[in-house]
């Protein structure tokens, strides 16, 4: 098999994908028509109140981040999931029975959108950490960005074909089709060989919420990934808010803003398929996705053309996708196994959590002075990301010349010994006895359920 494919090696990874798979098409189903929901039917084109949902529905991951990462690293993670899955199951045929029967409002839908936020708030952090259940940790890197490649392969076809149920049966029934996809999730998680499943390790002493934080705050490589990664989430991840007003600045009904999502997949699923070739998730990545989401996001905002703005997506999704999931990937195979939950928490937070920070001013901004400048505003905090990031590089000493070309830089991603000695023993030793690996020619982001 080859090496972008290796983790389907595995059984229980194989099964998973699948579930996910299905899980993840009913997934941006349900995404298109909540912002077409409120958008067209419950509001006025009013770009603020959707705005207001997407702050709803990722302010718990935020809040709850303590509490949410100690849940995932302390019971079991395959049970807490089919637990959130089933809870998102009922919700999502509520949102659809009550959009049928023409008796949902603006407040109700809010509601739910806290609702769903609440669930997520649980689930991500145990979809994120169970990958490393599934497989060894030399493929955990892999894994992770097939799962995104999964749910970027998702999003090429969930909004498609959510624009065309909108517009043939109506919103209702997107919600009605979602809940159903959730049996895909449930099942794979049924058929799981447990015995297969990877030892989990354990954390020495008592598990404390705050342990996570604590790790965080001695790895200044996980503190810069986690600001470059909050500034995108809040500020350049708003893709319902661009798309739909775009949509609709060109003229385009439900259709065409579902279209849209799909082309933006495209680029999506060929930064998750790029970054699982890589043998192993590189900052320096992270760093440079930035920026090419800063000139990305710049360059749409100035599109005369519906389908010119289209063809601009597909840069932007492969930019946002390969600096997410390569984010992703370093944090789950450079942190501690006993604090992984926890700090995979803090990072879903921080991703999501972002959004009740940006979604409402941008929002805001593309119903006041216009879409191009929301969508500016997206480029400009990327822009912010790539400066701290690249910083960093330059602070930390890792970036430095080139010892016998005069005009060539070359980075450093090995970390500092006095941040070894700060990690755990078992991190301590892996990184002790891994040197630097040259860039392959080919090098340069689950929204997840």
């Amino acid at each position: 098999m080859s090496a972008m494919f290796r983790s389907f090696s595995v059984f229980n990874y194989r099964v998973w994908f699948i579930g996910a798979l299905v899980s993840n098409i009913g997934a941006w189903m349900q995404a298109t028509a909540t912002s077409w929901v409120v958008l067209t039917e419950l509001t006025d084109n009013d770009a603020a109140a959707m705005g207001v949902t997407m702050a709803l529905q990722f302010g718990p991951p935020l809040l709850l981040v303590g509490v949410t990462g100690w849940v995932a690293d302390r019971f079991d993670r395959r049970r807490l999931l089919m637990l959130t899955q089933g809870l998102l199951l009922i919700i999502g045929l509520t949102i659809g029975a009550l959009i049928l029967a023409g008796v949902m409002t603006l407040p109700l839908m809010y509601a739910f959108s806290l609702a769903l936020g609440v669930v997520a708030a649980f689930d991500n952090p145990t979809r994120q950490a169970f990958v490393s259940d599934l497989v060894a940790r030399e493929n955990a890197s892999n894994a992770v960005a097939l799962n995104a490649a999964s749910f970027n392969g998702a999003r090429m076809i969930g909004p498609a074909v959510a624009g065309l149920v909108i517009v043939a049966v109506g919103t209702g029934w997107v919600f009605l089709v979602n809940a159903v996809t959730f049996i895909g999730m449930i099942v794979a998680l049924l058929l799981i060989r447990v015995d297969e499943l990877i030892p989990r390790v354990k954390a020495t002493g008592s598990a404390r919420l705050a342990d996570g934080f604590r790790y965080v705050a001695k790895r200044p490589d996980l503190i810069v990934t986690f600001a470059m990664v909050f500034l995108v989430g809040a500020f350049g991840m708003n893709f319902p808010i661009y798309a739909s007003t775009m949509a609709i600045e060109f003229g385009q009904e439900a259709d065409g803003f579902g279209l849209l999502s799909s082309i933006l997949a495209i680029g999506s699923l060929a930064g998750a398929l790029l970054a699982a070739r890589r043998d192993r998730a590189r900052i320096r990545v992270v760093i440079g996705g930035t920026l090419l989401f800063a000139v990305a996001a710049t360059a749409s905002a100035f599109m005369p053309t519906y389908w010119a703005y289209a063809a601009t997506l597909m840069f932007t999704g492969f930019a946002v996708v390969t600096m997410l999931t390569t984010a992703n990937g370093y944090v789950q195979t450079t942190t501690d196994p006993a604090l992984r939950g926890r700090v995979l928490a803090l990072y879903m937070a921080i991703l999501m959590g972002g959004t009740p920070v940006g979604a409402p001013i941008v929002g805001w901004v593309a119903s006041e002075f216009g879409p191009r400048v929301a969508i500016l505003v997206g480029a400009t905090a990327a822009l912010v990301a790539f400066a701290i990031g690249a910083t960093w590089l330059v602070v930390s000493g890792r970036l430095h010349r080139h010892e016998d070309r005069r005009f060539r830089l070359t980075i450093d991603e090995t970390r500092p010994m006095s941040v070894v000695r700060a990690a755990p023993e078992e991190f301590s030793e892996e990184v002790a006895t891994t040197t630097p690996i040259p860039v392959p020619a080919d090098a340069s982001r689950s929204r997840t359920r």
